[in-house]
């Protein structure tokens, strides 16, 4: 049977839960109330708008006072916020401001050491890129230095690494071997630069030589010949030792290029704009089909401009100024600087360059580009250009003028102001 009362008394005070069996709490506790900060505005229209935490309620009992809990959220003692909120002592504190000065230090620092490493990256890439292929310490018997520096360079025929269809697309043959189609001597100092043409067809003497493969040493034996017949013969080193002795004027560098790397130059610059001469340009054997005017020669053009000598009137010593003009306007160009400031073209023009370049030994990076620069300003027009002064030919040979050659030897070694004139 249960102790349990007929009815239910909703009224009872005294009692702590039915069941109790008489037992009496000590005394009743009552829950907690929400008290609101009276100061806190309720919602309604006069509330003004939310502005970051919102004011926390307090916690009294129901006796109407404080038991000395505190929860702390109304004061921001939340994870070790001091008694006065977040800007108090104890409080994280206001946000200091940004130091612009060591941000701008920093920023700078690290745009600096990336150049540098990205310079030096570059360079040992494009010193491994070089083919230093060509030892001018075999050639014998060499003049004196003179003041300033002299590179001479060779454009070839070389068609190394060519097929069938880019020599058809070129028009380059397929002879075998290399021959020089251009040769030139620039020189650089502190009185302009200046770029002499020597016409292949020039009439020189092959002194005594030795052999750049067997050392064998082959006397001279006054033999004329056209100066592309000494490349033809032995090589660089022969070339670079007849140019000497027929001029007396001492070779510092040697910088060779053949068809396909001229023609890949180009294309990497986007063409080179050349302006034809009246009356157009048309030669069946170098592919040579030009209207007069200005227009842009992309690669293929551009090696068929340098090459053609049946469409020129003057034959090999128009040539020579062609190829003179248009190498002047390729170091021009290849200098602007929406290709210098351009990594997306610079990269692919010097791969295109370097792939192909054949230099001395000593040759490095600083004097590929003391020439590149020197080029660029006989185009500028501060430096000269000309060919190698003429007197007359024999046997089909062009001979040079002797007395203007001596003179124009001398300033070149001095380092002198060139005075003299050219064909």
């Amino acid at each position: 049977m249960s102790d349990w009362p007929d009815g239910r008394d909703d009224r009872r005070s005294n009692r702590y839960g039915a069941g109790s069996a008489g037992a009496q709490p000590e005394s009743a506790r009552v829950m907690r109330q929400v008290r609101r900060d009276p100061a806190t505005p309720g919602p309604g229209p006069s509330a003004p708008p939310y502005s970051g935490v919102p004011q926390q309620p307090s916690y009294v009992d129901g006796q109407g006072y404080d038991d000395g809990y505190d929860s702390g959220y109304n004061t921001g003692q939340v994870y070790g916020g001091g008694p006065q909120g977040p800007g108090g002592p104890g409080g994280r504190g206001p946000r200091p401001a940004p130091n612009w000065r060591r941000r701008i230090k920093w920023t700078a620092l690290t745009l600096v050491t990336l150049l540098i490493v990205v310079s030096v990256g570059t360079y040992f890439w494009a010193d491994s890129k070089l083919h230093r292929d060509v030892d001018l310490s075999k050639v014998i018997d060499r003049p004196e230095s003179g003041a300033g520096t002299n590179y001479l360079i060779v454009g070839s025929d070389s068609r190394a690494g060519m097929s069938a269809e880019e020599k058809k697309k070129l028009h380059t043959g397929s002879a075998e071997g290399k021959r020089t189609d251009s040769m030139m001597i620039l020189h650089t100092g502190s009185n302009g630069d200046t770029l002499v043409s020597l016409p292949r067809d020039s009439d020189v003497e092959i002194p005594t030589f030795k052999g750049s493969d067997s050392g064998k040493t082959y006397p001279g034996t006054g033999r004329h010949v056209k100066l592309n017949a000494a490349y033809a013969e032995d090589g660089p080193e022969l070339l670079v030792r007849t140019v000497e002795y027929n001029t007396g004027l001492h070779i510092d560098h040697y910088v060779e290029i053949g068809f396909a790397g001229f023609a890949n130059i180009v294309d990497s610059v986007g063409g080179v704009e050349i302006d034809i001469p009246k009356g157009g340009m048309k030669d069946t054997k170098s592919g040579a089909d030009f209207d007069a005017g200005k227009q842009t020669l992309n690669g293929e053009q551009a090696l068929a401009f340098v090459r053609t000598r049946y469409a020129l009137a003057g034959s090999d010593l128009d040539r020579t100024k062609n190829q003179q003009k248009f190498l002047s306007a390729l170091a021009n160009q290849v200098a602007t600087p929406s290709t210098i400031l351009n990594p997306f073209k610079l990269y692919p023009t010097m791969s295109a360059g370097l792939d192909t370049l054949v230099v001395d030994k000593d040759m490095g990076l600083l004097d590929l580009g003391d020439m590149f620069w020197a080029m660029k300003s006989v185009s500028g027009g501060d430096g000269k250009s000309m060919n190698m002064p003429i007197s007359g030919s024999t046997g089909g040979n062009l001979v040079w003028d002797k007395a203007k050659v001596k003179t124009l030897v001398n300033e070149l070694k001095n380092d002198d102001k060139v005075t003299v004139s050219g064909n």
